[in-house]
C-alpha cells in the first residue's frame, strides 16, 4: 500500500471537491436555474451556492450529506454521484463495504485494466 503525502492527499481531495462544484453548476444551468432560484429552493444563501459552485467553501461549510441528498432531489442528479464526487461514501456503499471489506481492499488494489476486465464480466460496463 502506497503512503500519500499530506500535501498530495489535499490536492486529490481539492480536485474531487472541484469536480463537486463544476457538476453542480452543471446540473444547475442545465435546468435553466440562477443560483438564486436553487439557493431559494434549497433554503440557503446566493452566497453559500456561490461558493459551492466555485470551490470557495471553508472546512466545516463543505455540505453535508443530508444537504447533498437534498441538493440532488432537486436538481434530479444521481445522488451517489454528487456524495462521491464531495467525499462521502454513499450509504448503500458504506454498507456494503463493512459487510465485506477484504472484497473491497482487494478491488481498490487492481489496476486499471482489471478493474475495467471485472466490471465487463460484471455487466457494469
Amino acid at each position: 500500500m502506497t503512503h500519500q503525502s499530506g500535501a498530495c492527499a489535499s490536492q486529490v481531495r481539492q480536485e474531487r471537491k472541484m469536480q463537486f462544484g463544476f457538476r453542480v453548476k452543471q446540473l444547475r444551468e442545465k435546468r435553466e436555474w440562477t443560483q438564486k432560484e436553487l439557493a431559494d429552493r434549497l433554503d440557503v444563501s446566493v452566497s453559500y451556492i456561490s461558493k459551492v459552485e466555485n470551490e470557495r467553501l471553508h472546512f466545516g461549510d463543505y455540505p453535508s450529506a443530508k444537504f447533498i441528498r437534498k441538493l440532488a432531489d432537486e436538481l434530479e442528479a444521481d445522488e451517489d454521484e454528487l456524495l462521491l464526487l464531495a467525499d462521502k461514501v454513499p450509504e448503500g456503499l458504506r454498507k456494503r463495504i463493512r459487510e465485506n471489506p477484504e472484497a473491497f481492499r482487494q478491488f481498490a488494489s487492481l489496476d486499471d485494466r482489471a478493474m475495467s476486465k471485472l466490471l465487463t464480466k460484471a455487466g457494469a460496463r
